[in-house]
């Protein structure tokens, strides 16, 4: 009998060892996912100026990796539980690797990137024609030339990065509605929150990997290593410049196949975490077993499928809460995705300094509050209902903290015959092509041509040509250009290679908007855990995989997939000077109108997530109402009156049939 005991206890042991295992194993799946999602992110604005492409193609193939997720999202929800989670998760695991790699491919396959100027990229500087000078030609020009634009179909690879972001996206199925369904099938109700939050922060420790990998590759010359870097005439600070987007990518791939060992190994059912594993209740439970599989054989796997979606289409407060995160989800992805060229835009940082600060000051904020949301949930034996107010109401201060981000603006860069006249004056923005003036009107200057210089009066020009400039002298980004006749100072007037920095009044107003995201940031995360318990707890346990499958598909259809596609379109309507390529056409934008774009990326999401709080207000009048399934039918003022008249037994009897009823109908029955 003790050496029953004994073996009885080593399977508890080894089982809930396994259990931890699985969580080990699944928060690293959630940070080697949230890695790739968040460095393909942060990659889209060199993404963008490597295949000079506008910004709403490139919020297509941000989304297309929530195409890819939605073609199997139901039936992996759903048909999943009844097959082996573990592995079919590593196998995801393998399939976001291969995506990774197929993102990474277009670097091998093109040719070196070239960025448009009107200085010569090799520092061979011979001639000066691409200062103000007569009758002078210009090095970089549209041209016609059919060989040329046959080269330039070669941007249509583009498409690598579309079909592998797609292959992610299929990849990453599995993952978060298995992952969740099988922490919640085996461990302890009151242990699951606290287990969630932890998965849920491995989520936000690949991000802030993630970033701090797209920070790095960003300050690195995409063709690094083939190019003499020296020789550049741009910085990282420069509209024109593009990282080494491949080289994260194929890191990305390596660690999601790396993740993907552990699953194999794993079992595909685990006793339930706190029960006494006696020999009675290991043979109930491989009777139980068997009666699913005999039943699984006659009646067939989809038997179920129809009164399951059927009964999450009929509960109000599962479908209020997809709304909510509908709207919800539609403003923080256009947030999220679009923040470092926001930061670009508003505050005159480069793509790497941006990326570095938001993983810095957003990331951990948001790591504390999932991990705190947890514990107060474990703590302090939050109900559903209690977590709905938590939820509810911190959502709604950060949402108010969020107007003040408004006042945290700068004005637009300063560039003659775009936002200022030649004078310096502010000019309207739309009043038409005043590229050329007295100046510059006889140095016969591109004007199409982004290759901005900043003059010693504080004001940027789009060439040094169009500054009026006759001579220069040093190499590469160190070139100085002087006698500029369009910039008007009591002293030599000279011009250097990019646009002018913002000064110390907008850093200022940065640090402030970074603060204030990164209190908003906490807030938020911090209402993550309980509105998710919600979600989990409004739906009968049969019915949870497949809620929370349908729950993430309706995110991703109405959210994941439009949204940066018609947020970019938005953007795109705000640019005030587009890059060319060598046939003329269009190509990325250089500079865009920083008051308008500061309405469409904090107005918008405000807009937005104002509406979601109608729905959110209705799921707390029905809660107050109703009982959601597993909550106790006879409790609270109910069971002090049943104590006081006696009539404990029948309502421990309401408890264990689990009746749903409002308080009058169960004071009626007592």
């Amino acid at each position: 009998m003790a050496e029953t005991e004994k073996r009885i206890e080593t399977h508890r042991i080894r089982c809930l060892s396994k259990l931890k295992m699985f969580l080990l194993a699944i928060t690293c799946a959630f940070v080697s996912k949230t890695l790739s999602g968040s460095y393909m992110n942060s990659m889209l604005t060199q993404i963008e100026r490597q295949f000079n492409i506008p910004t709403f193609l490139v919020g297509f193939i941000n989304g297309s990796f929530e195409i890819g997720n939605l073609l199997l999202i139901i039936f992996v929800s759903y048909f999943g539980t009844q097959l082996h989670r573990p592995i079919l998760i590593g196998v995801g695991c393998v399939v976001m690797g291969v995506g990774c790699f197929l993102q990474s491919l277009p670097h091998f396959l093109m040719d070196r990137y070239e960025y448009e100027s009107t200085v010569s990229v090799s520092g061979n500087l011979s001639s000066n024609s691409f200062l103000c000078m007569e009758n002078g030609t210009q090095i970089f020009r549209p041209t016609e030339d059919p060989s040329d634009c046959v080269k330039e179909v070669k941007s249509l690879m583009w498409v690598y990065v579309l079909v592998g972001n797609i292959i992610r996206g299929i990849g990453e199925t599995p993952i978060m509605p298995l992952g969740i369904s099988y922490i919640e099938d085996f461990a302890k109700s009151e242990n699951s929150p606290l287990y969630i939050g932890f998965v849920e922060t491995g989520a936000i420790i690949g991000p802030l990997i993630g970033l701090l990998l797209a920070s790095f590759c960003a300050n690195v010359y995409v063709d690094t290593g083939s190019v003499n870097t020296d020789d550049l005439t741009i910085t990282p600070t420069d509209t024109r410049w593009v990282g080494a987007w491949w080289f994260g990518f194929l890191i990305c791939a390596g660690v999601n196949v790396l993740t993907a060992i552990p699953f194999f190994f794993l079992p595909k059912m685990l006793p339930k975490e706190g029960l006494k594993n006696n020999a009675d209740i290991i043979k109930n439970d491989k009777k139980e077993k068997q009666k699913e599989e005999v039943k699984k054989e006659k009646d067939g796997i989809t038997k179920d499928f129809l009164p399951f979606m059927k009964s999450l289409l009929c509960n109000p407060i599962y479908m209020l809460f997809i709304l909510i995160s509908i709207v919800q989800f539609n403003a923080f992805v256009n947030m999220f995705t679009f923040m470092p060229k926001y930061l670009e835009q508003q505050y005159g940082k480069s793509a790497s300094d941006a990326i570095f600060l938001i993983g810095i000051y957003n990331l951990p904020p948001i790591c504390i509050g999932y991990i705190a949301g947890g514990l107060i949930m474990k703590k302090f034996k939050i109900t559903v209902k209690q977590a709905a107010h938590i939820g509810c109401w911190l959502s709604l201060i950060e949402y108010l903290l969020h107007f003040l981000c408004f006042l945290m603006i700068c004005d637009n860069s300063s560039v003659a015959g775009i936002t200022t006249t030649y004078k310096g004056m502010q000019q309207d923005l739309y009043v038409g092509n005043t590229i050329l003036a007295d100046c510059n009107r006889d140095c016969n200057c591109p004007t199409k041509t982004w290759d901005p210089v900043c003059g010693n009066n504080g004001v940027s020009y789009m060439s040094a040509c169009l500054a009026g400039c006759e001579t220069s002298v040093g190499t590469g980004i160190n070139m100085v250009f002087q006698n500029c006749s369009c910039i008007q100072t009591s002293g030599n007037s000279s011009a250097v290679l990019g646009l002018c920095d913002k000064g110390h009044d907008c850093s200022m107003m940065l640090q402030y908007f970074l603060i204030l995201s990164a209190i908003g940031s906490f807030i938020y995360s911090l209402s993550a855990i309980p509105g998710y318990m919600v979600l989990l707890r409004c739906i009968k346990p049969e019915e949870k995989s497949l809620g929370v499958g349908l729950h993430t598909f309706c995110t991703r259809v109405f959210a994941g997939i439009p949204a940066p596609i018609y947020f970019g379109a938005l953007a795109d309507s705000t640019c005030l000077h587009w890059g060319i390529l060598k046939c003329g056409e269009s190509g990325a934008c250089r500079i865009y109108d920083s008051a308008y774009f500061r309405y469409i990326y904090l107005g918008l999401p405000a807009a937005l997530r104002g509406t979601s709080y109608i729905p959110a207000f209705l799921i707390l009048i029905i809660l107050k109402k109703r009982l959601l399934p597993g909550e106790n039918a006879c409790s609270g003022t109910v069971l002090i009156e049943a104590k006081v008249t006696g009539k404990e037994n029948e309502c421990k009897d309401m408890n264990q049939n689990s009746k749903v009823l409002n308080d009058d109908e169960l004071k009626t029955k007592l």
